[in-house]
């Protein structure tokens, strides 16, 4: 039966009494124990058959965004965890709030910039001329620049490098970071890394990936470095010390009466 036009619909999953289907596989006879979960994952997203070239690179892009120690999102994350250890799932959706556009889930910046500079007629110029608007509003280039990683971010240059080894990758994204990279050297005077966000960006457009899912990679690969968070949080508790550093570090200087 066809539903009416204006009926919202599906084609994510369905089940019976007795079968359950994502999209049309079969979930007991077609995925379970015969695919993986970045197969399964990237077809429900993608709605297609991923290519053994497009596994290769969501893997890798999942374990890069994984994990970098204890950052804001890891952070919050071990803080409710310490105030709630009842509500797991609390603790790691406290720390994916922080996957945005400045930590994390700056891809989606990035490709935006990317789409722009294909689009061109004149690349280069265009290029240019986001780098010069970035500098002359002091915002920051998303995808360029680490406040760790210098003189280079060499997770983005690892993935660059794997990218230009698949064949079956079209290349047009992974030109488009390299154009818009010289443009931001010319315009800082001096040689601004790629990030692993930025490198990320150009991968995952490369595989069909569209700008307004890519931060949800980010929020899939980040929460099972969250749960990681947190079971070395039952292990070795460092909610406590973090709020007692942040108490000590940050005076008080208002009018009121200090503490001793």
């Amino acid at each position: 039966m066809t539903p009416p036009s204006d009926t919202p619909v599906t084609r994510l999953c369905t089940h019976t009494l007795t079968s359950l289907h994502y999209r049309d596989a079969d979930l007991v006879e077609d995925l379970m124990g015969k695919r993986t979960f970045t197969e399964v994952m990237l077809m429900q997203i993608l709605g297609r058959e991923p290519r053994p070239v497009d596994q290769r690179i969501t893997d890798v892009v999942l374990i890069v965004l994984m994990e970098h120690g204890l950052t804001p999102s890891a952070i919050a994350t071990r803080l409710i965890y310490m105030s709630a250890p009842e509500n797991l799932q609390g603790a790691v959706s406290a720390g994916l709030l922080a996957v945005g556009s400045s930590f994390v889930g700056t891809m989606e910046n990035c490709s935006r910039l990317l789409d722009r500079v294909i689009a061109a007629a004149d690349p280069e110029a265009e290029a240019l001329a986001i780098a010069r608007h970035h500098k002359e509003t002091k915002s920051p280039m998303p995808g360029f620049g680490h406040h760790l990683h210098k003189p280079v971010d060499p997770r983005a240059y690892k993935l660059l490098e794997m990218a230009r080894a698949e064949s079956e990758l079209p290349g047009d994204k992974i030109r488009a970071l390299e154009c818009l990279s010289r443009a931001v050297d010319a315009v800082a005077g001096r040689p601004i890394t790629i990030n692993a966000t930025g490198a990320v960006a150009a991968l995952l457009a490369e595989i069909g990936v569209p700008t307004g899912v890519m931060r949800g990679f980010a929020v899939i690969s980040r929460a099972a470095g969250l749960v990681a968070h947190i079971t070395e949080e039952q292990q070795s508790p460092s909610g406590r010390y973090i709020w007692d550093t942040v108490e000590h570090a940050i005076p008080y200087v208002g009018e009121g009466p200090r503490a001793a």
